[in-house]
């Protein structure tokens, strides 16, 4: 019973590895794609906004899909080629200095994005116990944000003197070092997928949880997309500082805090997450100096620590093995909706309100996300795989 109740496995750090490698990869674009859109493509605020969010229009399409696949081919294999799709597509942003041409490859790095992600998130929760899915995730997230708080300090360091095409490259590498990992995981042995019904295209028992997901990660599209010219427009240097502020609390939360979403529950987690993360946001809009953005940026960081661990498990409670990738492929595609139509849509209020016009937009929406929340459970009625779980149920995220 103590082994099986083991969480932390080498097999289990190797797909956490694999992870952070390829968030590094993510990470380190953070800062270069804007400076990049605004400085060698000439476009603005909106063509900012676009080529952010056109990551995401690849991702939202595939990600159903890719849950599918992974329930009934496997998680390696989205692993290895998802990681391998962005490690290709990615190196080739230079090769024609067009915002149309960039607008599609990055299209194409979103569905290796989609791919990957389900792939390793769904084999996290595979491998761990359901007493303690919350920690697993937590510590999944270690690589998400362990990348997001490192990757941009990369890019920034890489990019000195506009080497754009050095910021590809070491990008496209690391993804290819993630999905080079991926060939030494193997799947953990489950029920076969094709004995069952065929689970919908877009999970029932996601819809709810990923709508809170959508509306409480707005705020962050707007937070990383407007991030490093923010700090520009304040007259500071690099905005590699503010985001190792931002991913160093969150790691510091996700590694110390990690069973907080099985404690809580899932409704409690997701209500202190929203309503952190939409203040934090709130102060950013209204303090508009470095100090102001330091700390906003701790407030935010701390909301946006439980959000997606409280979300999946909330997706996950009640759902067996055989569809555990689809629910976790639908759950994330909520994430790809927020920050593909997010980071136009807050380009807009940016060209029209500016920067901290963006980020009080983003907090409105996760305030949006608490009433949804708070709505959901009695919308969804007696449904159990749709229901937000609380603490009492023993899953809730």
């Amino acid at each position: 019973m103590r082994d099986r109740e083991r969480l932390l496995t080498p097999r289990f750090v190797l797909i956490v590895g694999a992870g952070l490698c390829y968030f590094l990869a993510l990470g380190s674009l953070l800062p270069v794609v804007p400076r990049y859109v605004e400085g060698p493509l000439g476009g603005g605020d909106v063509e900012v906004g676009i080529a952010v969010g056109a990551l995401f229009v690849g991702a939202v399409v595939l990600r159903p899909f890719a849950g599918r696949v992974g329930d009934r081919l496997g998680r390696r294999v989205l692993i290895i080629f998802g990681a391998g799709i962005v490690a290709i597509s990615t190196a080739c942003y230079g090769l024609f200095a067009s915002l149309p041409f960039l607008v599609g490859a990055r299209v194409v790095t979103g569905v290796g994005e989609a791919a990957f992600f389900v792939g390793a998130a769904t084999m996290i929760t595979d491998l761990a116990p359901e007493s303690r899915r919350g920690e697993a995730v937590s510590y999944w997230s270690v690589a998400v944000y362990g990348g997001l708080a490192f990757g941009p300090a990369l890019g920034e360091l890489v990019l000195r003197n506009d080497h754009y095409v050095a910021a590809w490259l070491v990008s496209g590498a690391l993804a290819l070092i993630a999905s080079i990992l991926g060939w030494f995981t193997r799947d953990v042995a489950r029920l076969d997928a094709s004995a069952g019904p065929r689970p919908a295209l877009l999970h029932r028992a996601a819809l709810a949880p990923g709508a809170v997901l959508m509306l409480g990660l707005v705020g962050l599209a707007g937070y990383t997309e407007f991030l490093p010219l923010y700090v520009h427009e304040l007259g500071t240097g690099g905005a590699q500082t503010i985001f190792l502020l931002y991913g160093g609390v969150i790691l510091v939360v996700r590694i110390l805090g990690a069973r907080l979403p099985d404690r809580l529950g899932g409704a409690r987690a997701a209500t202190l997450a929203l309503l952190v993360g939409g203040v934090g946001l709130g102060v950013m809009a209204a303090w508009g100096t470095l100090t102001g953005l330091v700390v906003s940026t701790v407030i935010f960081a701390l909301g946006m620590s439980l959000l997606y661990p409280a979300v999946l498990l909330m997706s996950l409670a009640g759902i067996s093995e055989r569809e555990r990738g689809s629910v976790v492929g639908t759950t994330s595609s909520f994430f790809d909706l927020s920050q593909g139509l997010g980071a136009p849509m807050l380009g807009i209020v940016a060209a029209v309100a500016g920067y901290r016009g963006a980020f009080a937009a983003g907090g409105v929406a996760a305030f949006a996300g608490l009433v949804v929340l708070r709505m959901g459970p009695r919308r969804v009625g007696a449904t159990p795989n749709v229901a937000m779980i609380d603490a009492e149920s023993g899953v809730g995220i």
